[in-house]
């Protein structure tokens, strides 16, 4: 296929093909808006205030939705299933098998040796947003978190509330430490790469009552990070930075449980079908020694 170029943002633009297609990244996207759109229960709601961060567990078959409850807010969240935390988001693999920015029907996919998906994405009232200007758009898996050593090396400064160490005592009480948090989904965040394909940040585009939701295929823990950053209009580096805590705000969580009738049907994944042998042969009976 030739690509088709067309005048971008950057100068020319390929036109190019996903390089990742196939019908395993096929979405039944009747049942997914059925989800949405359908009768539920709420289950449990509660709010992560500015500057901190909060776990809690998502039972399979249900759908959480993060709200921006009091203005532009952006959040990084962390996944594992609940069941075996050595399963947990791949945001990498994500970024190539959907998007860089995920959207509705998108999936988040775990790690190997599991890859499946872990959440399938049902309502997004910023889907309609992107590319900017500026070539921005949202929920982000360019990027990864903020943490106190990157913040350490770039301004001699210490920090302890950075999204990296949010999410390093949201998750403690589950028996998880700092070697399980992983690159997030930058819920809300505006980003992308300007014409030096560096990644830039922008100011959040959400409003009050803007909310993402998804829909949990396996039993999940969950964790977020209300960023330091806030809304990120204000520069977090560079001479121009400044502490932005006025433009913080929390982000509300919610978790429902749809109408039985709208589960008939689905199952969760399954793990990866590869035997994993990686070409190693396994011993002949009778050569065991």
């Amino acid at each position: 296929m030739t690509p088709v170029r067309t005048t971008g943002r950057s100068g020319p633009v390929a036109d190019f093909p996903a390089a990742y297609q196939g019908p395993a990244l096929a979405v039944d996207r009747a049942f997914y808006t059925g989800l949405a759109e359908g009768p539920r229960e709420l289950v449990e709601r509660f709010e992560v205030p500015i500057r901190s961060g909060r776990a809690w567990t998502v039972p399979r078959g249900h759908l959480c939705r993060l709200v921006t409850v009091d203005g532009p807010q952006v959040g990084d969240l962390n996944l594992w299933n609940a069941a075996d935390p050595r399963e947990r988001l791949w945001a990498s693999r994500t970024r190539q098998l959907q998007r860089a920015h995920v959207s509705t029907f998108d999936r988040l996919w775990s790690n190997l040796p599991f890859l499946r998906p872990l959440v399938t994405i049902t309502a997004d009232t910023l889907e309609g947003y992107g590319p900017d200007e500026h070539g921005g758009r949202v929920h982000d898996l360019l990027g990864t978190r903020c943490d106190p050593y990157v913040n350490r090396m770039l301004t001699g400064e210490d920090f302890d509330f950075h999204c990296h160490s949010n999410l390093v005592r949201a998750i403690l009480p589950y028996g998880l430490t700092e070697f399980d948090v992983h690159d997030v989904l930058n819920v809300f965040q505006c980003t992308g790469l300007n014409n030096e394909d560096r990644y830039f940040m922008k100011a959040c585009p959400a409003r009050q009552g803007d909310h993402f939701e998804f829909f949990a295929e396996l039993d999940l823990l969950c964790a977020l990070s209300t960023c330091p950053g806030g809304d990120l209009s204000v520069p977090l580096w560079g001479p121009d930075a400044r502490d932005p805590l006025d433009t913080c705000h929390p982000i509300g969580v919610e978790v429902y449980r749809p109408a039985p009738e709208l589960l008939d049907g689905w199952r969760p994944p399954e793990r990866a079908a590869y035997r994993n042998l990686h070409g190693l042969r396994p011993p002949r009976e009778g050569n065991a020694r």
